[in-house]
């Protein structure tokens, strides 16, 4: 379902059951995967990847330099930079910096996304928070600018020490997480 008021650009991509609602332009050289939901009054491009089961929000423009995974979630009017020092009268285009967005990660309405920043597999950016550096998988980060303040399984929700072990559990789904050194949580197996 695309809606009448959408413009698409020629070479674009765009994947079986995915809806793109009202006011939105996809410009050239864009794929979107199957299965994602862009919202209203969303720019995506050019030259730009959003991978399989996204949900980009309102009011939300994704540029050229922005890989989305599988599974992210673009809260309403987040914002992607793409250049770390704009001016208006220096044009700066040759300078973009590339923004990852890996699998299954969640940004928060009116967060800020700083170009040049990686944000590892099922990471959520709190709303509001302005991301200036890469964020580790299952980190939760929050505030100006965003600094880790706890851990979330693959359901997004905040994990819950089980003890003074560096051990974790998803009071939603009961999945079990280590914490294997400072930055890196692991999903317990077995």
């Amino acid at each position: 379902m695309i809606h009448e008021s959408t413009y698409i650009d020629d070479n674009t991509t765009i994947g079986i059951n995915t809806r793109i609602w009202h006011f939105c332009h996809i410009l050239t050289d864009t794929r979107i995967g199957k299965n994602c939901t862009i919202g209203q009054n969303v720019m995506i491009g050019p030259n730009v990847t959003i991978g399989d089961g996204c949900k980009i929000q309102n009011n939300v423009s994704i540029y050229k330099g922005i890989t989305l995974e599988d599974g992210v979630f673009v809260g309403p009017s987040a914002v992607f930079t793409n250049v770390n020092t704009p001016r208006a009268h220096i044009d700066r285009m040759s300078e973009l910096a590339s923004t990852y967005v890996c699998r299954g990660a969640s940004i928060g309405a009116n967060a800020t996304i700083v170009c040049g920043t990686k944000i590892g597999a099922f990471a959520f950016i709190a709303a509001g928070a302005v991301v200036t550096k890469d964020v580790f998988p299952h980190s939760l980060v929050a505030g100006v600018p965003a600094r880790h303040v706890g851990w979330v399984g693959h359901a997004g929700e905040r994990l819950q020490n089980e003890s003074d072990a560096p051990t974790f559990v998803c009071p939603r789904t009961g999945r079990r997480y280590s914490l294997v050194n400072p930055d890196t949580l692991l999903e317990i197996t077995d």
